[in-house]
């Protein structure tokens, strides 16, 4: 079981790093990281899971130790990932788990978190201390159950809170949608109250990703839905990971578009209902982003990366709307989770008010050249940092997350991985030939990029 403690969820391979003893664990002692207030509301905890076939016994195991704990179960069944953040706000549960490895090979799985109204539970405010528990755990797991569970289907609430965000429904436009074989696989009913014309990919589940991974970050897993775009004169894309959480935005000319820019692109239409809010970014975003959010008359607040971060301080400032490079977008009104299919509907929203094609509209936003990230594999992480703040010491410099350096026409920030011997940068310059130059520059220092 060790090191399948992640930042902001619990993951390994299914049996040789985590199984049903352990899924019993992760439900028994989940009743620890709760507080009053959460308790207060039961105590219940919404259940579900995705579809890798070893996702039933662990999702069974999970109920069976939170019971055995005195912890009610809604059992929600197979959902995306934001339908559990949905159902525990909505249901007004204590807490949700979600059985899932997100994006990884189908010999993975894990456990995604939150507590009431969708609250993550990450490594420092709770998963730290059920790692000693389970890590330490010395009771039986034939325990009997001392609480009930519930059967829900909560699917035709979640439909309705989702469409309740469409805006109209003319013109009637063209979407190519790859699904990877993933949960967004549950979307195709959603889709279909949105008056598009959709030509699917890998709408069947299947966790055993056969077409492709359900990465969509990796560029060669963008390749399908890029072609479709194109070969079906559609007005854009979408591709969905494993558990749906993430959407990667194409454009009608099959280009994929950062998740930075989508954030700039859709902040001004939460902004235009309440001037002056505040909209979340994660620090790895383009100044683009936050330019976009300021001339819309927004308040940009850069944040570290990591959805607990993004989400703690989207409450902290009843902001609206976020998002993360990694394709995360929050919104408040879904509990202040993500919500991929919503992100659809938003852009969907917008092309269908100005007219115009996508790739017009996000052009003005991509005046920067960025590298996106690059893993570096580095021993001493810390170290490194140390070196490149004195390197760059005539630079801005801050410590959100790793180090950041800012100067007039470039920047750039790395970061170490959590839970692996990486360093992450991600550098942008005003010009591509001055990003290629301190690009060079910084790979001469932290070494040879991992592929």
């Amino acid at each position: 079981m060790a090191g399948i403690f992640k930042a902001y969820d619990i993951r390994g391979t299914y049996r040789d790093k985590l199984d049903e003893t352990t899924a019993f664990y992760v439900g028994y002692y989940f009743k620890d990281l709760l507080d009053e207030d959460d308790l207060a509301l039961g105590p219940v905890v919404v259940v579900s899971r995705d579809m890798r076939s070893h996702s039933v016994p662990m999702a069974l195991a999970v109920k069976n130790g939170l019971r055995a704990r005195g912890v009610a179960v809604i059992d929600i069944g197979i959902a995306d990932t934001p339908q559990n953040y949905f159902a525990t706000g909505f249901l007004a549960a204590s807490g949700g788990i979600q059985i899932t490895a997100s994006h990884n090979p189908a010999v993975y799985n894990g456990f995604k978190m939150s507590r009431r109204d969708a609250i993550p539970v990450s490594y420092e405010t709770g998963i730290d201390r059920l790692e000693q528990l389970v890590l330490s755990a010395d009771v039986a797991t034939d325990l009997e159950p001392e609480a009930g569970e519930e059967i829900r289907d909560v699917f035709a609430e979640y439909t309705e809170h989702i469409l309740g965000e469409l805006v109209g429904t003319e013109p009637r436009l063209k979407l190519a949608a790859d699904a990877a074989n993933g949960m967004g696989t549950l979307y195709r009913p959603i889709l279909e109250h949105l008056n598009l014309e959709v030509t699917p990919l890998y709408f069947e589940l299947d966790g055993t990703f056969p077409n492709h991974e359900a990465n969509p970050l990796k560029a060669e897993n963008l390749v399908d839905v890029e072609r479709a775009v194109k070969e079906n004169d559609c007005d854009f894309g979408v591709a969905f990971d494993g558990d749906a959480d993430r959407a990667i935005i194409i454009d009608e000319k099959g280009n994929a578009i950062s998740a930075d820019i989508i954030t700039g692109l859709l902040a001004p239409r939460f902004l235009a209902d309440e001037p002056g809010a505040v909209i979340v970014y994660d620090l790895r975003s383009s100044w683009s982003t936050k330019e976009a959010i300021e001339e819309a008359g927004g308040r940009a607040i850069r944040e570290r990366v990591g959805h607990s971060f993004i989400k703690a301080t989207m409450r902290e400032h009843d902001s609206p709307f976020g998002g993360e490079l990694a394709g995360h977008f929050y919104y408040r009104r879904n509990y202040t989770a993500d919500s991929s299919i919503g992100t659809v509907i938003e852009v969907l929203n917008y092309l269908r008010e100005t007219g115009k094609p996508l790739s017009e509209l996000v052009a003005p936003l991509k005046r920067y050249f960025a590298t996106g990230e690059i893993n570096f594999k580095v021993e001493d992480k810390e170290g490194m940092i140390r070196q490149l703040a004195e390197i760059f010491s005539d630079g801005e410099i801050d410590y959100l997350d790793g180090v950041t350096v800012q100067f007039e026409d470039w920047w750039f920030n790395v970061r170490p991985s959590n839970t692996e011997p990486y360093l992450r940068l991600v550098l942008e310059a005003r010009s591509r030939k001055l990003m290629d130059e301190k690009r060079d520059l910084l790979l001469g220092i932290l070494g040879t990029p991992e592929v």
